[in-house]
Protein backbone atom coordinates (compact mmCIF):
# COMPACT_ATOMS: atom_id res chain seq x y z
CA UNK A 1 0.00 0.00 0.00
CA UNK A 2 1.35 3.36 -1.00
CA UNK A 3 1.54 6.28 1.39
CA UNK A 4 -0.35 9.53 0.85
CA UNK A 5 0.58 11.56 -2.20
CA UNK A 6 2.14 14.87 -1.24
CA UNK A 7 0.89 17.73 -3.36
CA UNK A 8 2.13 21.27 -3.29
CA UNK A 9 -0.54 23.83 -2.52
CA UNK A 10 -1.21 26.04 -5.50
CA UNK A 11 -0.68 29.77 -5.16
CA UNK A 12 -3.06 31.89 -7.25
CA UNK A 13 -1.38 33.71 -10.18
CA UNK A 14 -2.40 37.17 -8.91
CA UNK A 15 -0.78 36.38 -5.55
CA UNK A 16 2.46 35.54 -7.38
CA UNK A 17 2.20 38.78 -9.38
CA UNK A 18 1.65 40.83 -6.20
CA UNK A 19 4.58 39.06 -4.50
CA UNK A 20 6.82 40.02 -7.44
CA UNK A 21 5.69 43.64 -7.08
CA UNK A 22 6.47 43.54 -3.37
CA UNK A 23 9.99 42.26 -4.10
CA UNK A 24 10.55 44.93 -6.77
CA UNK A 25 9.36 47.66 -4.39
CA UNK A 26 11.34 46.33 -1.41
CA UNK A 27 8.06 45.93 0.49
CA UNK A 28 8.56 43.32 3.23
CA UNK A 29 5.24 43.40 5.10
CA UNK A 30 3.10 41.35 2.72
CA UNK A 31 0.47 38.91 3.90
CA UNK A 32 1.95 35.47 4.62
CA UNK A 33 0.56 32.42 2.80
CA UNK A 34 -0.96 30.98 5.99
CA UNK A 35 -3.06 34.13 6.46
CA UNK A 36 -3.70 34.31 2.71
CA UNK A 37 -5.32 30.88 2.68
CA UNK A 38 -7.49 31.96 5.60
CA UNK A 39 -8.50 35.08 3.66
CA UNK A 40 -9.41 33.04 0.58
CA UNK A 41 -11.55 30.68 2.66
CA UNK A 42 -13.38 33.49 4.44
CA UNK A 43 -14.01 35.40 1.18
CA UNK A 44 -15.37 32.18 -0.37
CA UNK A 45 -17.82 31.85 2.54
CA UNK A 46 -19.54 35.09 1.52
CA UNK A 47 -20.46 34.63 -2.18
CA UNK A 48 -21.81 37.86 -3.60
CA UNK A 49 -20.59 39.76 -0.55
CA UNK A 50 -18.74 43.01 -0.04
CA UNK A 51 -15.14 42.31 0.93
CA UNK A 52 -12.80 45.02 2.25
CA UNK A 53 -9.16 45.33 3.14
CA UNK A 54 -7.29 48.16 4.82
CA UNK A 55 -3.57 48.17 4.16
CA UNK A 56 -3.25 46.89 0.59
CA UNK A 57 0.54 46.99 0.48
CA UNK A 58 1.55 45.51 -2.88
CA UNK A 59 -1.72 43.57 -3.12
CA UNK A 60 -0.73 40.12 -1.80
CA UNK A 61 -3.59 39.93 0.73
CA UNK A 62 -5.88 41.51 -1.84
CA UNK A 63 -5.00 38.75 -4.30
CA UNK A 64 -5.70 36.04 -1.72
CA UNK A 65 -9.09 37.62 -0.98
CA UNK A 66 -9.75 37.91 -4.72
CA UNK A 67 -9.02 34.21 -5.19
CA UNK A 68 -12.00 33.38 -2.96
CA UNK A 69 -14.49 35.89 -4.41
CA UNK A 70 -17.75 34.52 -5.74
CA UNK A 71 -19.61 35.83 -8.76
CA UNK A 72 -21.15 39.19 -7.94
CA UNK A 73 -18.85 39.86 -4.99
CA UNK A 74 -17.02 43.18 -4.70
CA UNK A 75 -13.59 43.82 -3.20
CA UNK A 76 -12.44 47.26 -2.10
CA UNK A 77 -9.01 47.88 -0.61
CA UNK A 78 -7.14 50.98 0.51
CA UNK A 79 -3.44 51.80 0.82
CA UNK A 80 -1.81 54.98 2.16
CA UNK A 81 1.33 54.70 0.03
CA UNK A 82 0.45 56.10 -3.40
CA UNK A 83 3.11 54.12 -5.29
CA UNK A 84 2.17 50.81 -3.65
CA UNK A 85 -1.53 51.46 -4.33
CA UNK A 86 -0.78 52.22 -7.98
CA UNK A 87 1.25 49.02 -8.37
CA UNK A 88 -1.40 46.91 -6.62
CA UNK A 89 -4.15 48.41 -8.79
CA UNK A 90 -2.24 47.18 -11.84
CA UNK A 91 -2.58 43.57 -10.64
CA UNK A 92 -6.38 43.94 -10.81
CA UNK A 93 -6.70 46.35 -13.75
CA UNK A 94 -8.64 43.76 -15.79
CA UNK A 95 -11.20 43.04 -13.04
CA UNK A 96 -13.99 45.53 -12.38
CA UNK A 97 -14.97 43.80 -9.14
CA UNK A 98 -11.81 45.13 -7.43
CA UNK A 99 -11.29 48.78 -6.40
CA UNK A 100 -7.93 49.95 -5.06
CA UNK A 101 -8.18 53.28 -3.21
CA UNK A 102 -5.31 55.52 -2.13
CA UNK A 103 -5.42 57.16 1.28
CA UNK A 104 -6.54 56.61 4.86
CA UNK A 105 -8.46 53.46 5.82
CA UNK A 106 -11.56 55.58 6.49
CA UNK A 107 -12.02 55.86 2.72
CA UNK A 108 -13.59 52.40 3.06
CA UNK A 109 -16.53 53.73 5.10
CA UNK A 110 -18.81 54.64 2.14
CA UNK A 111 -18.49 51.03 0.89
CA UNK A 112 -19.63 49.47 4.20
CA UNK A 113 -21.15 47.35 5.62
CA UNK A 114 -18.68 44.56 4.92
CA UNK A 115 -19.29 40.84 4.81
CA UNK A 116 -15.54 40.30 5.16
CA UNK A 117 -13.09 42.87 6.49
CA UNK A 118 -9.36 42.15 6.55
CA UNK A 119 -8.27 45.06 8.71
CA UNK A 120 -4.61 45.87 9.02
CA UNK A 121 -4.44 49.64 8.71
CA UNK A 122 -6.83 51.24 11.21
CA UNK A 123 -7.23 48.34 13.60
CA UNK A 124 -5.45 50.42 16.26
CA UNK A 125 -6.80 53.86 15.24
CA UNK A 126 -10.49 53.33 15.98
CA UNK A 127 -11.33 49.72 16.92
CA UNK A 128 -14.96 50.57 17.67
CA UNK A 129 -15.44 51.97 14.17
CA UNK A 130 -13.83 48.86 12.67
CA UNK A 131 -16.53 46.72 14.31
CA UNK A 132 -19.29 49.11 13.14
CA UNK A 133 -18.21 48.64 9.51
CA UNK A 134 -19.08 44.93 9.65
CA UNK A 135 -22.44 43.73 8.37
CA UNK A 136 -24.43 41.46 10.71
CA UNK A 137 -22.77 38.08 10.24
CA UNK A 138 -19.70 39.81 8.77
CA UNK A 139 -16.29 38.35 9.46
CA UNK A 140 -13.31 40.39 10.66
CA UNK A 141 -9.72 39.20 10.27
CA UNK A 142 -6.82 40.90 12.06
CA UNK A 143 -3.33 39.47 11.68
CA UNK A 144 0.21 40.13 12.91
CA UNK A 145 -0.33 39.23 16.55
CA UNK A 146 2.22 37.39 18.67
CA UNK A 147 0.61 34.32 20.26
CA UNK A 148 -0.03 34.51 23.99
CA UNK A 149 -0.82 31.49 26.17
CA UNK A 150 -2.03 33.80 28.96
CA UNK A 151 -5.41 35.35 29.63
CA UNK A 152 -5.81 38.18 29.22
CA UNK A 153 -3.42 38.04 26.25
CA UNK A 154 -0.09 39.74 26.77
CA UNK A 155 2.51 41.26 24.50
CA UNK A 156 5.98 42.24 25.71
CA UNK A 157 4.90 41.69 29.33
CA UNK A 158 1.84 43.94 29.18
CA UNK A 159 -1.83 43.16 28.65
CA UNK A 160 -2.53 43.45 24.91
CA UNK A 161 -5.46 45.85 25.16
CA UNK A 162 -6.08 45.93 21.41
CA UNK A 163 -6.37 42.16 21.10
CA UNK A 164 -8.45 42.03 24.27
CA UNK A 165 -10.83 44.64 22.80
CA UNK A 166 -11.60 42.48 19.76
CA UNK A 167 -11.66 39.14 21.61
CA UNK A 168 -14.15 40.39 24.21
CA UNK A 169 -16.24 42.87 22.18
CA UNK A 170 -19.94 42.29 23.00
CA UNK A 171 -20.97 42.37 19.31
CA UNK A 172 -18.39 39.81 18.20
CA UNK A 173 -17.81 36.09 18.52
CA UNK A 174 -14.04 36.04 18.29
CA UNK A 175 -11.14 33.65 18.59
CA UNK A 176 -7.41 33.73 18.07
CA UNK A 177 -5.97 31.38 15.45
CA UNK A 178 -2.33 30.33 15.32
CA UNK A 179 -1.10 31.00 11.77
CA UNK A 180 2.54 30.01 12.36
CA UNK A 181 4.37 29.04 15.56
CA UNK A 182 5.20 32.73 16.09
CA UNK A 183 2.15 34.56 14.69
CA UNK A 184 -1.60 34.57 15.16
CA UNK A 185 -4.72 36.20 13.80
CA UNK A 186 -7.97 37.23 15.43
CA UNK A 187 -11.02 36.02 13.54
CA UNK A 188 -14.39 37.39 14.60
CA UNK A 189 -17.99 37.30 13.39
CA UNK A 190 -20.42 40.12 14.17
CA UNK A 191 -23.64 38.94 15.78
CA UNK A 192 -26.60 38.86 13.42
CA UNK A 193 -28.97 40.26 16.02
CA UNK A 194 -28.95 41.52 19.59
CA UNK A 195 -28.55 38.77 22.16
Amino acid sequence: MKGPVRRERAVPPRVLAAERLAAEAGFEKSCIAEVGRLLRTVAASKPGGVVAESGTGSGVGTAWLHSGLGAGARLVTVERDEELARRAAGVFADDGSVSVLTGDWRLLEPHAPFDVFFCDGGKRDDPGRVVELLAPGGILILDDFTPSAEWPPRFEGEVDELRLFYLTHPELDATEVLTTPTSSAVVAARHRAAR
